[in-house]
């Protein structure tokens, strides 16, 4: 039987894991378009600004199917206009352009994991409700950025990882420009989650996240007892 992706959570009463995942969801979605779009502007290219994307607001860059799917299956995504023709740097600023989504959920990821190891090092030897309920925040903060991260860089169109490729070699270029290219991409996603394959990449993104965890708990010495 199919039932609503938060409808566990609500169950059980896990109130701060649906609230971290909404707010992460929310946030690092547009914080990584928001990254394409500084980046296009940086580079020349206004359509970004024309269409209003250089905001804070997730319905600006998300738009409504976007956020119908999250409120229906807790899954979400953005996107950002952008002309490559007007890139100041040709191919490289197409590869900047790109590559500034995941990137900065990679910074999103590495912030969260310090101040998960700050609030872990620092709190009592008992933690307490505050303290659980902020490691579970920035737990599920670096679960969804490295998720993010990883997930965009798949060399699958209109994914960033296509873009990058595209960039970088001229026969991808024209492959991934063909007119089909876009729905062959969203195939290739849906079998990506119909066929079971999105557990490996959540199971390769746990253990960067529990990697993350312990690199950056090396940085900071417990005093908690």
């Amino acid at each position: 039987m199919i039932t609503w992706w938060a409808y566990p959570y609500i169950e059980q009463q896990a109130w701060v894991v649906l609230i971290s995942w909404t707010f992460w969801v929310l946030l690092s979605i547009t914080l990584h378009e928001l990254a394409h779009a500084y980046t296009a502007t940086w580079q020349g290219d206004q359509t970004p600004r024309q269409f209003g994307r250089l905001s804070l607001n997730p319905l600006v860059h998300m738009g409504s199917y976007s956020i119908i799917a999250f409120i229906l299956i807790g899954l979400a995504w953005g996107v950002t206009p952008v002309n490559p023709a007007r890139f100041r740097w040709g191919r490289m600023g197409r590869i900047l352009v790109a590559a500034a989504g995941p990137a900065t959920n990679l910074l999103i990821a590495i912030l969260c994991s310090l101040i998960f190891a700050a609030i872990k090092a620092w709190s009592p030897a008992e933690e307490t409700g505050l303290s659980q309920n902020l490691l579970v925040l920035f737990q599920i903060g670096i679960a969804i950025n490295l998720l993010l991260l990883f997930f965009n860089l798949l060399p699958v169109p209109p994914l960033d990882g296509s873009q990058i490729l595209a960039a970088a070699f001229r026969p991808l270029d024209r492959l991934f420009s063909r007119p089909g290219a876009p729905l062959f991409g969203l195939a290739v996603i849906m079998v990506i989650f119909l066929s079971g394959f999105d557990g490996l990449i959540n199971m390769f993104v746990n253990v960067q996240s529990q990697t993350l965890e312990t690199w950056s708990s090396s940085l900071f010495p417990s005093s908690g007892g």
